[in-house]
């Protein structure tokens, strides 16, 4: 496995601490061997000493061995070298010894400009054989035509079953077990449809604000950095059909539906169903932060969003009507990434002062991965008084006996083993841009600029507005 980007965040912090848990747990295949390329120029030794300090700090403690790592280190190498620059990869070339009898697996944990040309100056190389994979993080492009760009240029590479583009969301354990929940049980299958929906909620807040993404940030946004990938691969799993079997193609054939069948958003409807937010100076946590445009490598002048929401619907038979509600942001009052299925009132009430939303499916992903349901249930005394009770599965308790996988732990084990089922198609991605592209091309044309909030607040105002205009009130 090779790592371009080696020294960056997402391999200190995400991608050696899963490979180190998977070594633990004798996941790992016994050959396999991690080489970490960047520019900067360290040793071997030095780099495992980076990597263990950083390993330390996102490991838990009772998880850390010094003999386990030890053994992990005896995989890990390092190569100096400018993944820019053609002529570097002659000497990766040199450096690997050549043809190889081994699969190989390119990471590219770097900027997506980057993509097109380490995919071309493999080739040039002799290093992308058949026996090849490459790993794609997000995002895919900057725009669709970005996107198709990239999607040419490594399919001139790579074959379309050698490429995993990943989304550490379809990792999380909460996220698959939505998928259990759908079709391994028959409570939900009659009602998980439009007569019995009111609205769909996918919302993935956050209290941190950029911290050292900046340049990229400022450059891609709330739409681009979550929305495009994160917010609508949720939706696909709430709103797909049941597949034939659970495997790759099935399982992207449907989601992929889902994309198509998305209502686009242009002209008034961007106005009207779009809101985008910018954070202002607030207060999180008791400490005063900054307004976004004097974050770090921020423009002072960006009109760049910090937070979306939109309400999208399907044109299908099973959601005709029912509105999907996607909201992401920074600098916000709570931290969680959570799914609402709101269903709909009974027809007739028979207990006055009952509630009249009170059946709610709750998904949580983060902080606590927990499904509960929300019902009514009669309280003590006398009288027919309701109040909304939860059926609750707080997955970290009824699995208390087995370690949670972080997200990345299962995506690299499904790399290694070559099963892309929980990572995009490439059909899936230009679908979604050609989605999102018109609500961008929107905003750019008609100057609509971001709402500003305040750093700790639940986001701009016209977020509320959107869902309370139509009687509906956001979770949380």
């Amino acid at each position: 496995m090779l790592v371009f980007g080696g020294t960056g965040d997402l391999a200190l912090h995400k991608l050696l601490p899963a490979l180190y848990h998977l070594h633990r747990e004798r996941r790992l295949p016994a050959d396999l061997r991690i080489l970490a390329l960047a520019r900067s120029a360290l040793s071997r030794e030095a780099y495992q000493a980076l990597a263990e300090r950083h390993c330390r700090a996102q490991v838990a403690r009772a998880d850390f061995a010094v003999d386990t790592w030890q053994s992990f280190a005896e995989r890990l190498d390092y190569f100096a070298m400018d993944a820019a620059q053609s002529a570097e990869f002659g000497r990766l070339a040199q450096h690997l010894g050549g043809a190889c009898t081994r699969a190989r697996i390119y990471y590219l944990a770097t900027a997506p400009q980057l993509f097109a040309p380490i995919a071309a100056n493999l080739a040039i190389a002799g290093l992308a054989g058949a026996d090849t994979r490459i790993v794609l993080e997000k995002p895919i492009g900057h725009s669709l035509q970005s996107a198709l760009a990239i999607t040419e240029a490594i399919g001139k590479v790579f074959d379309e079953s050698q490429v995993f583009r990943i989304d550490h969301y379809l990792g999380k354990e909460t996220v698959q077990n939505l998928m259990a929940l759908r079709f391994a049980n028959a409570l939900f299958e009659p009602v998980w449809r439009a007569g019995h929906i009111d609205h769909v909620q996918i919302s993935v807040l956050e209290t941190l604000g950029v911290e050292n993404r900046g340049g990229y940030y400022d450059q891609a946004g709330a739409m681009r950095d979550m929305l495009q990938n994160h917010l609508l691969q949720l939706l696909c799993l709430v709103a797909m059909e049941a597949p034939v079997r659970f495997d790759a193609e099935a399982v992207r054939n449907e989601k992929v539906k889902i994309l198509q069948a998305l209502k686009p958003l242009a002209g008034l409807d961007v106005r009207d169903k779009t809101v985008r937010g910018q954070y202002s100076s607030g207060h999180i946590g008791g400490q005063e932060v900054p307004a976004y445009y004097f974050e770090k490598n921020v423009d002072n002048d960006s009109d760049t969003e910090t937070f979306v929401a939109v309400q999208a619907e399907i044109d299908n038979w099973r959601w005709a009507g029912v509105p999907f509600y996607l909201r992401t942001g920074k600098r916000l009052q709570r931290k969680c990434s959570e799914i609402v299925i709101q269903f709909k009132p009974v027809p007739h009430s028979l207990f006055p002062g009952a509630p009249e939303q009170a059946n709610r499916l709750l998904i949580r992903l983060q902080p606590e991965e927990r499904i509960s349901l929300q019902l009514l249930a009669k309280t003590p005394g006398k009288g027919m008084a309701l109040e909304p009770v939860e059926l609750d599965l707080n997955l970290a308790t009824a699995f208390s006996r087995q370690r949670r996988w972080e997200a990345y732990e299962r995506l690299l084990l499904d790399v290694i083993e070559g099963d892309p089922t929980l990572f995009m198609r490439k059909d899936e991605v230009e679908a979604a841009w050609r989605w999102v592209s018109p609500i961008l091309d929107g905003w750019h044309h008609h100057y609509q600029k971001p709402r500003p909030y305040p750093a700790g607040s639940a986001g701009p105002e016209q977020a509320r507005s959107l869902l309370e205009l139509q009687g509906r009130h956001w979770h949380g």
